[in-house]
């Protein structure tokens, strides 16, 4: 096992793989951009080094600069977080060229399994189930209007490089096809770097489950479940679950098989995650995911693993230490992502500074944060702040564990959508599991939050500054320890109609 980690990254993710590494005796480095200066993983790392101003390109998405830094600090090993170089096939081989270990799959296997076209073909080659659509890039707007006419409408218009929704556009007729490529074409530059696109069959009310594989160099792959992924907004997930309520035994191995089979022809290793789409009994391989994901941690509370734990043995020349017959899942786990966006306002990114940070707590809760109050979130980054993890022995106990850590949530500085999700959580529909990736347009497409009254951020800012007053007192008198904070007496609260 190497000796010295760094983080190339920030965030909730960032504290996330410090916590683990410094777990297992890993000496770690964070990189940290100008408006990170103050963040806890900065904190957190025995190192920490700056690499640049705010905007990812002059910082967090600079290979030369995050390879220096480890090379400054006798750094052995990245791990890329995800997001940004989680899955840049570039800066993979960068790290090899400078005798460093990538935390997660070689170059060649990130490039086939990056270009969506490539993976549809190696997904064919093994026998999956593929959406219909396009297996080789197009020439021009005619070659397109054939293979659309093929497939038959709505088509959906997607990148090749990317995901996380961008580059993607619903096509409904031929009229709409030359504006949708455009826009896809466009966004998809922005985001990748890459304008190519192609066309699949749109299918209209799938659900988005995914499977998550381990593979290590010396040919052993392993599946450990699946998350059901539906409930999105702008084809970005915010609610996420394992197991799935739809999956049955017999799909969730043939599921699992599949994933395993598309990773190994894609001479794959490290921790990944192999989506599908499922609709009428039907499942469709979608992508593969190559690097952690955001969603992971409801796998681990399921079947009692260590992911980031795993990546690094894996890393370090490890083998798998389980079998696939010893993968056991236990229960039933809920994830909610806490992003800094206003959901009434279609989603809009917030940003400011933590005023006041209450994170819940309690039996089967987990919170994977890297907040702190007075942190300044910015407009430079992904506006994901925070996860809510709540375990139980049943779906409904997971729910309702969720229900009551996101009532206890408190952030004030930001927008959030914890009201948002909360209702979600409440909603019939979801309830009984008839969940689709449309979910949130057939439900809550005119969800309006609750007014607050006047005075209520007044009366918690003031709450807040009376709990951090307490605790710095050091005369003698009783600390917050002993001290119940207004935020423990004021019981249950939330914005409401004054």
């Amino acid at each position: 096992m190497f000796k010295k980690l760094l983080v190339a990254n920030r965030g909730e993710i960032a504290v996330r793989v410090l916590r683990t590494a410094r777990e297992m005796g890993i000496t770690t480095v964070a990189v940290y951009s100008q408006a990170d200066r103050k963040s806890l993983h900065v904190e957190m790392a025995d190192e920490a080094v700056e690499i640049g101003p705010p905007p990812p390109l002059e910082s967090y998405l600079n290979i030369e600069r995050i390879i220096g830094a480890a090379k400054a600090t006798g750094a052995e090993a990245i791990h890329p977080g995800y997001g940004f170089l989680a899955e840049n096939a570039s800066f993979a081989k960068a790290c090899s060229e400078a005798g460093l270990i990538f935390v997660g799959p070689p170059s060649d296997a990130l490039r086939r399994v990056g270009d969506k076209l490539e993976a549809r073909q190696l997904a064919l080659s093994v026998g999956a189930p593929v959406i219909p659509g396009m297996t080789a890039v197009q020439p021009d707007i005619g070659a397109f209007k054939k293979e659309a006419q093929k497939i038959g409408y709505p088509v959906l218009v997607k990148a090749a490089a990317g995901g996380g929704g961008k580059g993607m556009r619903v096509v409904s007729s031929l009229a709409d096809l030359n504006a949708g490529l455009e826009a896809a074409m466009r966004e998809s530059q922005t985001a990748f770097g890459d304008a190519t696109v192609y066309l699949e069959k749109y299918i209209a009310e799938p659900r988005h489950i995914e499977m998550q594989i381990l593979c290590d160099e010396h040919g052993n792959a392993v599946w450990l479940g699946e998350r059901e992924c539906s409930i999105q907004r702008r084809h970005q997930k915010i609610i996420e679950e394992s197991p799935s309520p739809v999956m049955t035994a017999k799909l969730r191995v043939e599921m699992g098989q599949t994933a395993v089979k598309i990773a190994k022809a894609a001479g794959y290793r490290n921790a990944g995650t192999v989506e599908f789409l499922y609709e009428k009994g039907h499942y469709y391989f979608l992508e593969v995911n190559a690097r952690l994901q955001v969603e992971h941690p409801v796998t681990e509370l399921c079947t009692g693993l260590d992911l980031v734990a795993l990546q690094l043995q894996i890393a370090s020349g490890e083998p798998i230490p389980l079998t696939q017959e010893q993968v056991q899942p236990r229960g039933h786990a809920v994830e909610c992502r806490i992003y800094a966006e206003d959901a009434a306002r279609d989603f809009l990114p917030s940003s400011g500074v933590i005023a006041a940070l209450a994170e819940p707590q309690g039996p089967g809760v987990r919170c994977d944060s890297g907040l702190r109050e007075g942190l300044e979130i910015s407009v430079h980054y992904d506006p994901i702040l925070s996860k809510v993890i709540t375990h139980g022995e049943s779906r409904d106990e997971a729910i309702r564990r969720m229900r009551r850590a996101l009532s206890d949530y408190v952030i004030l500085g930001v927008a959030t959508p914890i009201s948002l999700l909360l209702d979600i959580l409440k909603h019939p529909a979801f309830l009984s599991g008839k969940l689709s990736t449309h979910f949130l347009d057939h439900h809550f497409a005119d969800w309006k939050p609750p007014r607050p009254s006047e005075n209520v951020q007044e009366m918690a800012l003031i709450a807040a500054t009376l709990a951090r007053a307490g605790a710095r007192r050091s005369d003698g008198a009783l600390s917050s320890k002993a001290r119940p904070t207004p935020w423990q007496t004021i019981g249950h609260w939330e914005i409401a109609h004054g």
